[in-house]
């Protein structure tokens, strides 16, 4: 595909740069991004581009709707997360308690420059192109709503892309199957006989078995499944409070567990339930056990994990794909939703450039790499059969 002069490029790229900047100072929780969403359709419709609101405050914004194409979807997600920022960037969050860890500002700016060239090549645009402004992708399921509200009406196939600082910049992966884990989350409630600590035998200690929960839960992984199964099971929190001399009535275990494939989760849930339970009962203790499902595994459809491949080597060069991130990595994405409905692909790609953009995913100490903007936004073009900028090749 050729490259077309335009001098505009790196002026659309700032652009994305500073809306990115901006959006980082004012992250919102899932489904609160009331003045995200007003700033991106205010963005949509300032670049001439049509836009309907989805989900409530998701956006999806549609280009060249009666071209006779495939009609390709491009997503980015818009929510922030509860974290006290520590990056010390200038941009740094104004809102306290909220930040962008995740680098969804990111996506979203990227996936604006995006839009914005390919409305100033639109009648060059073989098929329609929506663009999928997705909120509460952080555990609020929000591509769930935005597909029960029409968001994929149409759509032939999907795209997206999440930055991991635990690649190197330049590398990314993009495998056929999973990439992502699917996830879940329990609360085991451990209820014993409190008392004085002086008299551990007119107690039922809840403290002593949920210790004991914690470490058998750790051998399903290692004991109870195949080693070919990648799975995580991690106990995150464990609430006991009482007195230094006080045995408490009850203690509190909450956690998650991360799997690589879907057909898993009914057999961990399972053997979370037996062992907390059996535990429990042999420690002369009770445990209720709640187990909640979040997001499926994001795997990738060959033939769409081809073309997104193919895209990624265009831009990175033929040693793009990052040989030692082993896939699937274990955090998990809502965009298995869409993968669900229509055939697509799901890449990361890396971030790490060595100045400081090595901080991991939801770490306050994170910033997104304002270098990914022109990659992706470019990436996008040719996934859309645009004309592309000289500076592509650069």
């Amino acid at each position: 595909m050729g490259h077309t002069a335009e001098p505009v490029w790196n002026e659309l790229v700032q652009a994305a740069v500073d809306l990115r900047h901006d959006l980082h100072r004012h992250p919102e929780l899932p489904w609160s991004e009331v003045e995200t969403a007003q700033r991106i359709r205010k963005e949509l419709s300032q670049a001439g581009i049509a836009w309907r609101a989805c989900a409530d405050t998701g956006t999806v914004a549609s280009l060249a709707a009666d071209a006779p194409g495939r009609h390709i979807a491009l997503r980015a997600d818009i929510d922030a997360l509860p974290i006290t920022e520590e990056s010390g960037a200038a941009w740094s969050s104004e809102n306290d308690g909220c930040m962008h860890a995740c680098g969804h500002d990111g996506h979203t700016a990227s996936l604006f420059a995006a839009g914005r060239w390919l409305k100033q090549h639109e009648a060059e645009l073989p098929g329609p192109i929506s663009l999928l402004f997705q909120p509460a992708e952080e555990g609020g399921h929000g591509a769930k709503r935005m597909i029960e509200d029409g968001a994929l009406e149409g759509v032939d196939m999907i795209f997206g892309w999440h930055n991991w600082p635990a690649i190197p910049f330049g590398k990314a992966v993009c495998p056929d199957g999973p990439v992502m884990a699917a996830n879940g989350t329990f609360d085991i409630t451990v209820t014993g006989k409190g008392g004085h600590a002086s008299q551990p035998e007119a107690c039922r200690d809840p403290v002593l078995a949920g210790s004991a929960i914690v470490i058998a839960l750790q051998q399903i992984v290692s004991r109870r499944l195949p080693p070919q199964q990648a799975a995580v099971i991690s106990v995150t929190s464990f609430d006991a409070v009482s007195g230094p001399t006080v045995i408490p009535d009850q203690a509190t275990l909450n956690g998650s567990f991360r799997i690589a494939d879907d057909n898993l989760r009914s057999r961990i849930s399972e053997l979370i339930n037996e062992i907390a339970t059996f535990t429990a009962r042999a420690h002369g203790v009770d445990a209720r056990v709640q187990m909640h499902s979040r997001y499926g595994a994001t795997v990738n459809h060959g033939g769409a994990a081809e073309i997104l491949r193919a895209a990624l080597a265009d831009e990175l060069g033929p040693d793009w794909h990052s040989q030692n991130t082993r896939v699937p990595i274990m955090a998990s994405e809502d965009f298995s939703y869409y993968l669900n409905e229509v055939p697509g692909a799901y890449a990361l790609i890396g971030s790490d450039d060595g100045n400081g953009h090595d901080a991991p995913c939801h770490s306050p100490r994170y910033d997104f790499n304002d270098a990914l903007i022109p990659l992706v936004a470019r990436m996008y073009a040719r996934l859309a059969g645009a004309p592309l900028p000289e500076i592509a090749s650069a």
